[in-house]
């Protein structure tokens, strides 16, 4: 039914597990510019509230895999590397299900930030934990704007072209990357900011494109508004 018109999209959440230090009792959080871009880009918006991952694969055509916190190093066979390192055990516990569900019957799945690296990891590839540790880079300021540099022929590269800008709050990134997957764009230091899958219809960034649309662009940027319509009308075809 809503194939035709409006996809429904299943959103992943965060919560508030760091704001209470887990011992309030636990809510669901979700920044509302994801919803907003996905409305805006003509699908259906449905958070996930940490319920039924396999009937949100069911009811929903395509699934983000939003931002948030750290993704949990023992998923790539790590120990926490430091104190700025800090994983949200039950969203993992619900999340890795849930993308795991979309894969299975193969439906779209557009991945931003922790997403991006979640899914990395899911697909058997590693993250820095901490590139300021590990790499000396600072790319978790939300005033920071750099170039970002797209592969020829991809999505980014389509509809950006080889270079433009985006934002950076993020304190870790892919590693390795996970077989199945291809690099589609680089920060200058060679940061993987972009992949799209070789044969599933998944593909995602680094950087958080739904704080570059809408009421919270500023022009500093390309309006990723486009970017999300992409996701849109994979979701349709793929329907």
């Amino acid at each position: 039914m809503y194939c035709q018109q409006k996809p429904l999209i299943c959103v992943s959440n965060d919560s508030n597990f760091f704001s209470t230090k887990g011992e309030g009792p636990r809510q669901i959080v979700s920044p509302k510019a994801y919803s907003a871009a996905i409305a805006a880009a003509g699908g259906i918006p449905l958070l996930t509230n940490e319920h039924c991952p396999e009937e949100m694969a069911e009811l929903c055509e395509g699934l983000l895999l939003s931002g948030g916190d750290d993704v949990d190093p023992d998923l790539y066979g790590e120990e926490i590397l430091n104190e700025t390192v800090k994983p949200d055990p039950l969203r993992t516990q619900f999340e890795v299900p849930l993308a795991k569900a979309f894969l299975e019957r193969k439906k779209p799945i557009l991945t931003i930030c922790r997403g991006f690296q979640l899914m990395n990891v899911i697909l058997g590839g590693t993250l820095y934990q901490d590139l300021l540790e590990q790499k000396g880079w600072i790319h978790s300021d939300r005033r920071i704007r750099h170039d970002m540099y797209a592969e020829e022929g991809s999505i980014l590269h389509r509809l950006f072209g080889p270079v433009f800008r985006v934002n950076s709050t993020h304190h870790q990134a892919v590693k390795d990357l996970a077989p199945g997957l291809r690099v589609t764009a680089r920060s200058v230091e060679g940061i993987i900011e972009g992949y799209e899958h070789e044969t599933l219809p998944i593909f995602g960034v680094q950087f958080h494109p739904e704080r570059l649309t809408g009421i919270l662009w500023d022009d500093r940027t390309p309006d990723f508004k486009t970017f999300f319509e992409h996701f849109i009308n994979v979701v349709r075809e793929r329907a």
